[in-house]
């Protein structure tokens, strides 16, 4: 379900037509394509007020903070062939529901609406799902400019970014039952920038996100949940176990802390610690990934400090038993805050 901001140029016709959309009882004008992943399309929408059009949207909103100042937003239109795709909207709907804190991108409203195929268009749904506009993009579109910049984010702004990342998964790996958002990536990391503040993190993007605690207790079972995750959890960023799963073994949301070991990496380098596998002649990314095998590459001047490296590996432990929960990066990254922020 996932999408990337790529800026390609699928239903141009939407696009250049400014067409509208309603999501229920709320009108869009679509303004422009944001990006594209599979058969998911983003879009930035600019609402048409009405007075009974605007109260009613605002009415159904958990908190006015989500409220766009210039009624502009973000729509991801999703086009449904199969019943298969249609059951995963719906559980992506489901599962935004659950959360509900500033640094997970909340869903404002949504639509699913039924289509007549024709020879043109073979889909049978369209899905409509509408969130909070972040238009300056992700954590890997800042990587890119940082990259030709030949430019890093200062240890302050690395561990405050990464702070806001954790304080979202404590908060899915604090429900009942504990979720995980099982793609941790700077892909789908949101990044705004604010004057005199660190920059805002927001994690989106939860259409993998499911219950985090599996017990695996057979072969089956583990090359199912292997299978999964090859399809839903990207791969320089997978957890070890979820590359080669024991036939028992008991799964939980650390497999987002080996995730989130790596985004502070990539937040640091601009890089996972792991794609140099993907670069090499002989490189293997899954034995890399398993046997935990990264490399420092070169970085600003002065260095990272060595306690921000200890703290990637702490958590790039590829025992899951041994890695730690959220709450204790919590805890320690508030203490590299206090000793390295200015």
């Amino acid at each position: 379900m996932g999408c990337s901001f790529s800026g390609l140029n699928a239903l141009s016709d939407t696009v250049n037509g400014g067409a509208d959309v309603w999501i229920n009882n709320n009108r869009f004008r679509v303004v422009k394509q944001l990006g594209e992943g599979g058969s998911a399309y983003i879009f930035a929408v600019k609402e048409i007020l009405s007075d009974s059009a605007s109260s009613a949207f605002a009415s159904n909103l958990n908190s006015s903070t989500h409220l766009s100042d210039d009624g502009t937003y973000a729509m991801k239109k999703v086009l449904i062939q199969k019943d298969e795709q249609l059951e995963l909207v719906k559980e992506e709907i489901r599962v935004s529901s659950l959360f509900d804190h500033p640094n997970l991108l909340p869903l404002l409203d949504h639509a699913i609406i039924s289509v007549k195929p024709t020879q043109e268009k073979s889909w049978t749904n369209e899905a409509y799902l509408l969130f909070p506009a972040h238009l300056e993009g992700t954590l890997l579109d800042s990587a890119k400019t940082l990259k030709a910049k030949k430019e890093f984010y200062s240890t302050s702004d690395v561990l405050q970014i990464f702070r806001q990342l954790c304080a979202g998964l404590k908060h899915m790996h604090s429900l009942d039952p504990p979720y995980a958002h099982n793609d941790v990536k700077p892909g789908n990391v949101l990044i705004t920038r604010r004057k005199g503040q660190p920059p805002l993190a927001i994690l989106m993007d939860f259409g993998s996100a499911r219950p985090a605690r599996k017990q695996i207790r057979s072969r089956q079972e583990a090359l199912q949940l292997q299978e999964w995750a090859s399809e839903h959890c990207s791969a320089p960023f997978r957890a070890p176990e979820l590359w080669d799963c024991p036939s028992h073994a008991d799964i939980d949301e650390r497999t987002d802390v080996w995730s989130l070991g790596c985004t502070l990496f990539a937040i640091m380098y601009g890089v996972s610690p792991f794609e140099y596998a993907l670069e090499e002649t002989d490189g293997n990314l899954q034995s890399a990934i398993v046997n935990a095998q990264f490399k420092w590459p070169a970085g600003p001047k002065p260095a990272f400090p060595d306690a921000l490296h200890q703290f990637v590996s702490w958590m790039l432990q590829p025992q899951a038993a041994v890695r730690p929960h959220v709450d204790d990066i919590l805890i320690h990254v508030d203490k590299l805050i206090a000793k390295f922020s200015q």
